[in-house]
């Protein structure tokens, strides 16, 4: 017989614990969502955030919402109701979408990578070749890319016989321990699997690691420093965001479970799909002093901020 749900372990740990790892996800999960949908929000209404870093920054931050909330609903009610459950479909569905939403998000770190290479190394022919159509363009292969190379291995998982245990010894539905489960022989799906992931991974990072290559190269050039200082300040930002993503997938694609315990996987897996989503709108406002701009505007606007000349002013009135 066939398993018709799985079971979730998530982290077995003892009440107090679990409730204060139920409160950690939910701060971070509620920092992901207001924070990057203030970027969405600020980017969409703001003139002065019309140039293509904000059109990418905007579907990357699109991406982020929804990346984080394939996993956390189940894991928050997990913690708070014990609901560990989960049936095929949904299981299915959950890997699938965690594994096309990571996909775009290394995709989309490659696009903004290539988008700062142009603006630093290519200034006069930025505006002609960045244009409005191109950018959309980019958008939309990243995504196209990211579901055809999805798709396929998650058929073969998802065709594959599970008859024995059902107990998946992660937070969600991630395809290696969930493979792991199957009754047959696996070796050929973990080996497509694997050789995916490389291409993905491997495939933006060298395009993330070459821009990045060529734009310290370009702005070594520069003979003022201060030239220098404001060039390097314009992909500060995308350059920490970068070494977090890749940084931490890399470690749980290269990690053995010799080496490691499964714990510390589940650890790895919880930073990069709950906390560093929520970092994400942070690092790329306090560098940025546009966006610093445009959100004290629109706090002003909605009277949540004032000036020292309109604290004076409200003072007297008073």
């Amino acid at each position: 017989l066939e398993n018709h749900q799985f079971i979730l372990l998530g982290f077995p740990t003892n009440p107090r614990i679990q409730l204060l790892l139920f409160f950690f996800v939910l701060a971070n999960y509620l920092l992901t969502l207001s924070g990057n949908g203030v970027i969405i929000g600020i980017t969409l209404s703001d003139h002065r955030l019309r140039s293509p870093m904000y059109f990418f920054l905007r579907n990357f931050s699109f991406v982020e919402i929804w990346f984080t909330s394939v996993t956390v609903p189940k894991l928050l009610a997990g913690f708070l109701v014990g609901s560990k459950t989960i049936s095929f479909a949904g299981c299915m569905t959950q890997c699938y979408f965690y594994f096309l939403l990571g996909a775009a998000e290394f995709l989309l770190l490659g696009v903004m990578s290539f988008d700062r290479y142009q603006a630093i190394c290519n200034p006069l022919h930025y505006p002609a070749l960045m244009t409005g159509r191109f950018c959309l363009q980019l958008v939309c292969g990243s995504w196209v890319a990211a579901f055809t190379t999805i798709l396929g291995p998650l058929i073969m998982v998802t065709g594959l016989p599970y008859c024995g245990p059902n107990v998946i010894n992660h937070f969600f539905c991630d395809r290696t321990p969930l493979v792991s489960l199957a009754c047959s022989n696996t070796k050929m799906v973990e080996a497509i699997n694997l050789a995916l992931a490389a291409v993905l991974l491997l495939g933006s990072l060298v395009l993330t690691g070459i821009s990045y290559c060529l734009i310290i190269l370009a702005v070594l050039r520069i003979p003022s420093i201060e030239g220098r200082r404001k060039a390097f300040s314009t992909c500060a930002s995308h350059m920490v965001v970068v070494t977090i993503v890749y940084g931490s997938h890399i470690f749980m694609h290269v990690r053995t479970t010799h080496t490691y315990p499964e714990q510390v996987d589940k650890m790895v897996a919880l930073m990069t799909s709950v906390v560093a989503p929520s970092l994400n709108p942070f690092i790329y406002t306090l560098r940025n002093e546009k966006v610093k701009e445009a959100l004290r505007d629109a706090a002003q606007r909605s009277g949540l901020y004032l000036t020292k000349e309109e604290g004076d002013k409200r003072k007297n009135i008073k």
